[in-house]
């Protein structure tokens, strides 16, 4: 009797144990295989810009982070066969909305890298069985686990982090959609230049319309890391706004890293030694200026040194290999955005005001944020930071290009309508 109760218990012994060892390691690999998907998906979405060659280097870049991440407690690299245990990696699936990944919006199921805004990463590998693989369900001593994972760009942003210091006004309030900067698709080159007072500067080569930008006040009077003024503008300029833990000088609860929609209380640079007030447009350009643009000048180019930018930037030598150039330099004016194959460096994402403010004291009221694609000149050089009203041409682009972080509600308080209309957003996770 006895034996016989014995012969009963053993497959139920080894059932339990394999729910408490087995089904725990499906589980592990269960997590490490959404951990991998995650981050290739992440990865791809952030490449997601709205160029013919987005889904090309998404691709890429969501090969390179899944292979970085391994199964099976750390040991087993993903699309690589171990043995008795196989794994996949699936091509990365693109979709023009969440709803067309989700099979109910047909004109969204497929994109192309003008139109994707979505990816999903599926991965599949084997998990191995112990106690299970005594019995006959799990002869084969393994058993297939899968992950999905969907990211993608988020809704518009009310707050926009780490983006460019260029602030720009609205050329038509009542345009809700484009400022009435022009369609993106119609590729509007626009001068930039300094925001001053006089006759307005001539147009560069190649632009056919001009916008007045002045640098927003960013000034970090507690920073430790970067203490030096100029070298914080030519990191603005190189990189974006900074993350730190001191107030906003403007006086907003905004973060001294990001730009609020409906914040009524942004201002031009306004520090102890610099000031961004606008000059005559026949007198020199502000140094506050020209920091920020010796900044912006890396995107282009981070060995060659603009005669200005040593003198100007305190730590220029120094901070100048530290920032990467775009990879694609090359595509011009003559070229549409869709043609543009770089990774982003090149594009920047600036806040749009009601009005330029005519001093420190005055407020300015920001709008939304839009793109632009900073251009090299026509002959294949680049713009020269030390202009005398600090011009450069960019390509107006709309916001098809992710910041680097933001908020889509009015966690701040500043009057941001909610939800945003139009502009860009961030690269989330859906599912």
């Amino acid at each position: 009797m006895s034996l016989q109760l014995a012969v009963i218990l053993v497959p139920v012994v080894f059932g339990f144990m394999g729910f408490a060892l087995d089904l725990g390691r499906l589980y592990l690999v269960r997590g490490e295989l959404n951990q991998a998907a995650q981050a290739a998906a992440l990865a791809a979405a952030a490449q997601l810009i709205g160029t013919t060659t987005s889904l090309d280097r998404a691709t890429a870049v969501a090969n390179q982070a899944i292979v970085l991440n391994k199964y099976n407690f750390g040991s087993l690299t993903l699309g690589q066969d171990a043995g008795n245990l196989t794994s996949t990696i699936a091509a990365p699936v693109f979709f023009a909305t969440v709803a067309g990944a989700l099979g109910t919006d047909p004109n969204g199921a497929s994109a192309d890298g003008t139109t994707a805004r979505h990816v999903q990463i599926n991965v599949t590998a084997d998990a191995p069985l112990l106690f299970w693989s005594l019995l006959s369900l799990g002869a084969s001593r393994k058993t297939p686990v899968a992950a999905q994972v969907l990211a993608g760009i988020s809704a518009p942003l009310c707050t926009a982090c780490g983006i460019e210091p260029f602030a720009i006004p609205a050329k038509d309030q009542t345009d809700t959609v484009n400022f009435g900067l022009g369609a993106p698709a119609d590729d509007v080159h626009y001068t930039f230049y300094y925001n001053c007072t006089g006759t307005t500067p001539a147009f560069l080569p190649n632009s056919g319309q001009s916008t007045a930008y002045t640098i927003v006040n960013r000034y970090d009077a507690g920073s430790t890391t970067v203490p030096d003024e100029t070298d914080q503008l030519f990191r603005l300029g190189a990189a974006g706004l900074a993350s730190s833990t001191t107030p906003n000088p403007t006086g907003s609860p905004v973060p001294i890293g990001c730009v609020g929609t409906g914040d009524a209380l942004e201002a031009v640079w306004n520090s102890p030694t610099f000031s961004a007030v606008p000059p005559a447009c026949a007198a020199a350009l502000p140094p506050v200026a020209e920091a920020a643009l010796c900044g912006l000048y890396v995107r282009f180019d981070n060995q060659t040194q603009p005669a200005t930018c040593p003198t100007t930037v305190t730590d220029y030598a120094a901070l100048q290999p530290a920032f990467q150039p775009d990879t694609d330099i090359v595509t011009g004016q003559a070229d549409i955005y869709s043609t543009y194959s770089g990774n982003g460096r090149r594009v920047i994402t600036v806040p749009v005001v009601d009005a330029l403010a005519p001093n420190t004291a005055t407020p300015m009221t920001v709008l939304g944020f839009r793109q632009f694609l900073v251009q090299p000149n026509p002959d294949g050089t680049f713009f020269n930071p030390a202009d005398a009203n600090g011009r450069f041409v960019a390509t107006y682009i709309g916001s098809p290009m992710p910041v680097k972080q933001g908020y889509v509600d009015d966690r701040f308080g500043q009057s941001c309508p909610a939800p945003v209309s139009s502009g860009p957003g961030k690269v989330v996770l859906h599912r």
